[in-house]
C-alpha cells in the first residue's frame, strides 16, 4: 500500500507564505506524476499544481499561476508547494496525489491514484 502524508499547512495572513511538503511511503513507490488539489469548504476539489516526472514538467491553476511553485524529488518520492502572496481565496484542505500511469487529462481527480489526508491552509485578511 501506498500512504502520502502531507505537512507545512497553518494560519498565515494575507501576502504571506507557506511550504506544504508530501511524502510517499510503502511498497516500492515510482509514480508518472504528483499532484496538489485543495477543496474549500462548500466548494468542489479543484485542481492546483503537477509534477511530471519524465522532464520534471510542471503545470498550474490559472487561480496560483506566479504565486505557487511545484517541486519536488522523485527519488526521495517528495514533492513541495511552495506558496507565496497567498490570499484569503487560499484557504482550503491542501490534498497530495500520485498518479502510478497515465489516466487522463492532469486536472481531473480521476487521473491520480493514491491521495494524502489533506492539511489546512487557512489565510486570514
Amino acid at each position: 500500500q501506498v500512504q502520502l502524508l502531507e505537512s507545512g499547512g497553518g494560519l498565515v495572513q494575507t501576502g504571506g507564505s507557506l511550504r506544504l511538503s508530501c511524502a510517499a511511503s510503502g511498497r516500492t513507490f515510482s509514480s508518472y506524476a504528483m499532484g496538489w488539489f485543495r477543496q474549500a469548504p462548500g466548494k468542489e476539489r479543484e485542481f492546483v499544481a503537477r509534477i511530471r516526472w519524465s522532464g520534471g514538467i510542471t503545470y498550474y491553476a490559472d487561480s496560483v499561476k506566479g504565486r505557487f511553485t511545484m517541486s519536488g524529488d522523485n527519488a526521495e518520492n517528495t514533492v513541495y508547494l511552495q506558496m507565496n502572496s497567498l490570499k484569503p481565496e487560499d484557504t482550503a484542505v491542501y490534498y497530495c496525489a500520485a498518479a502510478m500511469k497515465y489516466r487522463g487529462l492532469y486536472y481531473y481527480s480521476s487521473a491520480y491514484d493514491y491521495w494524502g489526508q489533506g492539511t489546512q491552509v487557512t489565510v486570514s485578511s
